[in-house]
């Protein structure tokens, strides 16, 4: 039972690492906010976390059904696309309408105009309440992993967490680290090109939301 429960848990971080590693929502305001701030990842991984911990013990408690049921999910795909749609239109609108002047580095910021929430950890609590692919991904690939948790018993719901959750930390630090350290090299345009970018991944999963929601 014991390598069984060993070989589940290393299941579950590699599916993890799978799951954080696709390009997303994200991942693009992983990004955006860690060119002013070397941490962002992990405060953004806190704000992930404060949406998804409750939603492990909601699932073990046997709710999982009742909140992913067809009228639910409906909302959440037309209420996180929205959402989605306005900060990543908020977005573009800063990289279009902001005229970056280089600081005494020779670097330029405008990370605080970027139209996201101030706070990288607000911005990750937002931006996983609105993003439904982070709903879709418990659906079909947390929940058997959770159901598969708790034929361990509640040590088993625990040490899944504590395997799945260091992912998304590890994860998103690393791409605030590399973007905050790499910021040297930005020009202007450099930055304004893949704010965009970004912003346009927020659009587009927005939209496409959206228009999920009826398919």
């Amino acid at each position: 039972m014991e390598t069984s429960f060993g070989l589940f848990l290393l299941s579950a971080a590699a599916i993890s690492l799978t799951g954080v590693m696709l390009p997303g929502p994200m991942t693009a305001v992983t990004i955006a906010k860690s060119y002013s701030d070397k941490n962002a990842g992990a405060r953004i991984a806190v704000g992930h976390a404060v949406i998804e911990l409750p939603l492990i013990v909601i699932i073990y408690l046997g709710f999982g059904y009742f909140i992913f049921s067809a009228q639910v999910v409906k909302v959440i795909y037309i209420v996180g696309g929205l959402a989605l749609f306005y900060l990543g239109f908020r977005l573009f609108r800063s990289c279009l309408i902001y005229q970056a002047k280089p600081n005494k580095l020779g670097n330029y910021n405008i990370g605080e105009v970027v139209g996201l929430p101030s706070s990288s950890l607000v911005t990750g609590i937002v931006i996983t309440g609105s993003n439904s692919a982070f709903y879709l991904w418990w659906v079909f690939v947390g929940m058997p992993l959770i159901t598969r948790a708790a034929d361990f018993g509640m040590p088993g719901i625990i040490l899944f967490t504590l395997v799945h959750w260091p992912c998304d930390l590890v994860w998103y630090e690393f791409l605030s680290v590399i973007t905050f350290k790499s910021r040297k090299w930005w020009t202007e345009r450099v930055q304004k090109t893949v704010f965009t970018i970004c912003a346009f991944i927020l659009i587009g999963f927005g939209v496409w939301f959206c228009f999920s929601a009826f398919l």
